[in-house]
């Protein structure tokens, strides 16, 4: 059975911040001044802490705000509306986060979407979609059906995720799934926190996943993450995730089936108090990240570049930096990774995307003066 979105029922809505305490105090040393960066910068509309973003077919924008407004945007930003307000709890890093058009949104005007909500237990992370309805200033999001909730749920205010990523074959989906903070679901083979999840479009676990045999939550596809938020596949079909680390730590990491990606027993991070937790290291059972970051640069969104207006950086991976207030470029070659650029933006970027004619657009974390959408085209 669905579980059906109402009002009644309190929705905690994720407007992550960087890590709690914080992670990381800035960006690496040497990094591009402004004057350098190969890119122009063009503000296009500006938003109340605003989570992500994503194009539809006719190049308008979807843009999420952390109280829980769906905002439809047209291309040129001039004209707004909101399409959905949710009833989200956004205590702490909760709120509506990731916003994602189905595969097919062509012919089923259906959107998925993310949400922190309050239930049994605590709270947790909730995969949901609606149905893009009615024509001009009358479009609303209706339909709306929970179609996957966090298990378990916990208290506190952290630590969600929330991403969703359709499969090349747009007949699956996969969602991740934070470890709230808690550090040994990661691990607990029953729970789906800490975990990337891979779900039928209804919200249902894919068959096929590969530690069911295990004993593991039909839904799991890989686990031992933190906190998870980006998730992207590659033009081969490779699966990439960030994540944050502790202090230090953040990764990048190419995400293979059943495997245990360390957290909490593994991480080149270390607790809060200044205990040491284990590096990763060869032979240790582990899956190690492919790039890692120390200091940290606390990661927001994800995106694998495909467009043509930047042919140099076709392939690469593209980060928000949250602390680091920055825009990363990773290099990508097959399943190897290594750092590239990192320039600095002068505000928290929460997400990353690439346009329908290949510029690059970055959405800041702020409040009203700066949840700024930008646009990057070539100088």
């Amino acid at each position: 059975m669905r579980l059906h979105l109402l009002a009644a029922l309190p929705v905690a809505l994720i407007a992550c911040s960087g890590n709690a305490p914080a992670t990381g105090e800035g960006a690496q040393a040497g990094e591009t001044p402004p004057s350098a960066k190969p890119f122009r910068e063009t503000v296009v509309a500006d938003f109340v802490s605003p989570w992500a973003l994503a194009f539809l077919p006719d190049n308008r924008i979807l843009v999420t705000e952390k109280a829980g407004q769906m905002i439809l945007l047209s291309a040129d930003g001039k004209r707004r509306q909101t399409i959905a307000t949710l009833p989200v709890d956004s205590a702490g890093q909760g709120g509506l986060m990731d916003v994602v058009p189905a595969p097919d949104f062509a012919t089923s005007k259906r959107i998925y979407f993310s949400y922190s909500t309050a239930g049994q237990g605590g709270k947790g992370v909730v995969l949901a979609r609606g149905r893009l309805r009615g024509e001009g200033a009358s479009e609303r999001l209706g339909e709306i059906e929970a179609l996957f909730q966090a298990r378990p749920f916990v208290e506190g205010n952290g630590h969600y995720s929330g991403r969703i990523a359709f499969a090349p074959d747009g007949q699956s989906l996969f969602f991740t799934n934070g470890e709230r903070q808690k550090f040994t679901p990661a691990q607990d083979p029953q729970a789906t926190l800490g975990k990337v999840l891979r779900l039928t479009l209804d919200g249902k676990p894919a068959p096929g996943n590969p530690l069911v045999a295990k004993g593991f939550a039909p839904e799991v596809w890989s686990y031992g993450h933190r906190n998870l938020l980006g998730i992207a596949f590659d033009a081969q079909g490779r699966l990439w995730e960030q994540e944050m680390g502790p202090k230090g730590g953040d990764e990048l990491n190419l995400i293979m089936p059943g495997r245990n990606y360390g957290w909490p027993n593994a991480s080149n991070g270390s607790h809060y108090d200044g205990r040491d937790i284990p590096d990763h290291r060869p032979g240790d059972g582990y899956e190690p990240p492919k790039v890692w970051w120390n200091p940290v640069i606390s990661p927001g969104g994800l995106m694998i570049y495909s467009g043509n207006l930047f042919p140099a950086w076709k392939g690469d991976a593209f980060i928000g930096g949250l602390s680091s207030k920055s825009l990363v470029r990773v290099d990508l070659d097959g399943q190897t990774a290594k750092k590239a650029d990192q320039w600095p933006m002068g505000a928290r970027i929460r997400d990353v995307e690439q346009g329908p004619d290949g510029a690059i657009w970055v959405i800041e974390d702020g409040g009203e003066s700066q949840g700024r959408l930008i646009r990057l085209t070539p100088r």
